[in-house]
């Protein structure tokens, strides 16, 4: 069974692929964010998947790749084209090679266009490809920098994409309007630059006048991701896996920091513990936990100012649900250090973890 997450930074608009193979746990990344990675190892956890490898469709102008980060958490390998002349990378692929994952396979097809680096990823039934740059939905990646050659576009697009099954689906690197997917048969016909009867000459012409603007993080990105995403001079300080330092921490997909009920119970008295349930919760069977704060989570808003924000919160209810709210209302409050009891009172009770209040 094949595992298929499409995931998206909004800051750049790009999208980052997770394609895993169930029954043996190994999982590829492609076109991995800095910025998103500690989102992206969380999601690997909860899925039970092992990284083994992230792999870039080109060189990318607009964000800085998460491909070294991750290779430090994980021990994944950094896989790129061949000819993006990039250092870093423990394999450099070309035309035809093959990256294992599992059971599954990707087979790499060159693609130069955007830029002379950019490879298009298929899955191994031709069922998906994965197309960066070079073909975007209804749309292509731009020209004019960075090596880019309308005309390697064009036959890049002919040869390479349109030529997989009419069903195969097409997965671009960005998008810009909110469209997340297309196929072979929609773009070979309706894609207003380099579909239906239109000819090089009309394609190359199309991007010769586009008149765009250089991305903005340009000098910054291409130079890091020439390195593979390595901090320029070394490991550097900017680490998106570290964790916050007042209490084993775990963080998850849904973007909220967790806390288990152990490690909240040895780090207690450096912490506010915030109980966001109702009255009758806080004193009924459940019991609280000594030294909880009650601010029932419909007053929380309102009432965050009680609260001091030079200590850590950990934010409880019975289950978690609405204590991870909480964490985002003090986030958006302007709390710092948040945390959630992950499984609420229910959790604590069943663990053995001493309680004020409550029966049995």
């Amino acid at each position: 069974m094949l595992v298929f997450r499409q995931l998206f930074d909004p800051q750049s608009s790009t999208y980052t692929y997770l394609l895993g193979d169930r029954a043996s746990g190994a999982a590829v990344l492609i076109d991995p964010v800095f910025e998103q990675v500690r989102r992206d190892s969380a999601l690997l956890g909860e899925l039970g998947l092992t990284l083994v490898a992230t792999l870039e469709t080109h060189v990318h102008a607009d964000h800085v790749t998460g491909a070294w980060l991750l290779k430090r958490a994980t021990g994944s390998r950094i896989m790129l084209s061949a000819a993006s002349e990039a250092a870093g990378a423990d394999r450099c692929l070309g035309q035809d090679d093959v990256v294992q994952f599992g059971g599954r396979r990707l087979l790499v097809r060159a693609t130069p266009g955007h830029t002379s680096g950019c490879l298009t990823y298929v899955l191994d039934d031709r069922s998906m490809a994965f197309t960066g740059d070079c073909l975007l939905i209804r749309g292509s990646g731009r020209t004019d920098f960075q090596q880019g050659d309308a005309a390697a576009m064009y036959r890049s697009i002919h040869e390479q994409i349109f030529t997989l099954p009419d069903d195969c689906l097409l997965y671009p690197a960005h998008d810009y309007r909110g469209l997340t997917a297309t196929s072979v048969a929609e773009e070979r016909r309706y894609n207003p630059r380099i579909g239906g009867e239109i000819g090089i000459g009309d394609f190359t012409g199309y991007m010769k006048n586009l008149r765009l603007a250089h991305p903005k993080l340009l000098d910054v990105a291409v130079p890091a991701n020439l390195r593979c995403g390595r901090p320029e001079g070394g490991d550097g300080d900017a680490d998106p896996l570290r964790e916050p330092g007042w209490a084993p921490l775990h963080y998850s997909f849904a973007g909220v920091w967790e806390i288990d009920p152990h490690a909240l119970e040895e780090h207690a008295a450096a912490v506010q513990i915030l109980d966001v349930r109702e009255p009758d919760e806080f004193s009924g069977p459940l019991g609280h936990i000594h030294g909880a704060v009650l601010i029932p989570l419909g007053e929380l808003a309102e009432r965050a100012g009680e609260l001091d924000r030079d200590r850590p919160v950990v934010a409880v209810c019975r289950a978690g649900g609405r204590s991870a709210q909480a964490t985002v209302l003090l986030q958006q409050a302007g709390f710092k250090n948040i945390a959630n009891l992950t499984g609420g009172m229910l959790r604590w009770r069943a663990e053995g973890h001493p309680v004020e209040g409550g029966s049995g």
